[in-house]
């Protein structure tokens, strides 16, 4: 949950930089959270949630 919760703030964050910065408008912000929405429901979720854990565990792993 927490992984989950830190990765939806960081996305806000990209997502916030890209519109003031880069020009995103609103509609494609709006777009993309929707696909994000309804790609949570298909069957490949399982897998795009193994994926970011697998890709969360491997930075974490990381010693500077």
């Amino acid at each position: 949950m927490i992984l989950s919760m830190s990765g939806v703030v960081l996305l806000g964050i990209i997502v916030f930089l890209f519109f003031k910065k880069d020009g995103l408008k609103a509609s494609h912000a709006l777009i993309s959270a929707l696909f994000g929405f309804y790609l949570a429901g298909t069957a490949i979720a399982p897998s795009i949630t193994a994926g970011g854990a697998s890709l969360a565990s491997l930075l974490g792993g990381i010693k500077f």
